[in-house]
């Protein structure tokens, strides 16, 4: 039988790792159990438009680069694996919450702690509430191994090259793009979030922003998405463990209606996979001065 956290994740693996760098895609995941389905109040349908749709696949070009990723099959509706273990909702759960659990985030305050009240469009998930045990046990099953695996991943990279570096994949819906400030008149097509250069190098960051730039895509950083809790746990420029959030605009590649992949899929698949050789590319630049030091 299956280790049931392998049903819930699952880490693709390059022919040969060979890149100091982890893909991870935290949102895309798209199997929904029966059970999950019967406790929600939407649409299978429905629910699936908070997923961070087909970003797994954008970003798989990164095996061929030498970096594997880690990707979610459980939806983010069902748990948000982008939150702190216990960003907890007092308005979704049938008893009080333990004292260790933070009711106060701004996160929480908008229904999308770690088990969501929400989907995106800002409709209830479920039906009745639910039992504290139950999102107690979704994150001991699902977000605790899943953290495990991320961390593992890398510390491996860590501690052969003394630098680490975690690109964290996601979308936003162009309803969210088109409002955001872009001083040229133009959509936003990525927002790159280094937490205002705290969890990345910014010889990083301008190497992703550069190669889109040149692509044709138009970027900004940081502003409204800095990077989420994966962002901010894991990258730390001064510990030399670099993290940086990607949020592609969905209208670039996806029908948001149907869910169904545009023609211009293949062509932004291509550019991401561009991206990623240039951040892989920055982060091995950041290497050989420490690796020359060391000698």
């Amino acid at each position: 039988m299956a280790d049931a956290a392998q049903l819930d994740f699952d880490i693709l693996a390059p022919p040969f790792w060979t890149a100091p760098a982890v893909f991870n895609s935290p949102h895309s995941g798209r199997r929904y159990d029966a059970r999950f389905l019967e406790q929600s109040r939407l649409s299978l349908h429905q629910l699936r438009r908070s997923e961070d749709c087909c970003i797994d696949e954008l970003f798989s070009g990164c095996l061929e680069l030498g970096a594997p990723m880690l990707r979610a099959h459980v939806p983010r509706s069902y748990i948000d694996l982008n939150r702190e273990p216990y960003e907890l909702d007092p308005r979704l759960f049938a008893e009080p919450l333990p004292a260790f659990a933070n009711a106060a985030s701004p996160r929480v305050a908008g229904g999308l702690g770690t088990i969501p009240r929400i989907v995106a469009e800002n409709e209830d998930i479920y039906r009745r509430k639910l039992p504290l045990s139950e999102g107690l046990s979704r994150i001991e099953k699902v977000y605790r191994p899943y953290h495990r695996a991320l961390a593992a991943l890398l510390d491996r990279i860590h501690g052969e090259t003394g630098l680490a570096l975690l690109v964290d994949c996601h979308s936003m819906p162009s309803s969210a793009a088109n409002h955001l400030p872009t001083g040229n008149g133009k959509s936003v097509d990525v927002v790159l979030g280094d937490r205002f250069g705290v969890s990345c190098a910014e010889e990083i960051t301008a190497a992703a922003e550069r190669c889109l730039q040149a692509l044709g895509l138009n970027v900004v950083r940081n502003r409204p998405y800095a990077g989420g809790f994966i962002t901010q746990n894991y990258g730390s420029v001064r510990a030399g463990r670099h993290a940086v959030q990607i949020e592609v605009n969905r209208a670039l590649y996806l029908n948001e209606n149907t869910l169904e992949k545009l023609p211009s899929f293949g062509k932004l698949q291509a550019a991401l996979t561009e991206m990623a050789g240039e951040l892989i590319h920055a982060v091995r630049a950041l290497e050989q001065p420490q690796r020359y030091a060391a000698e």
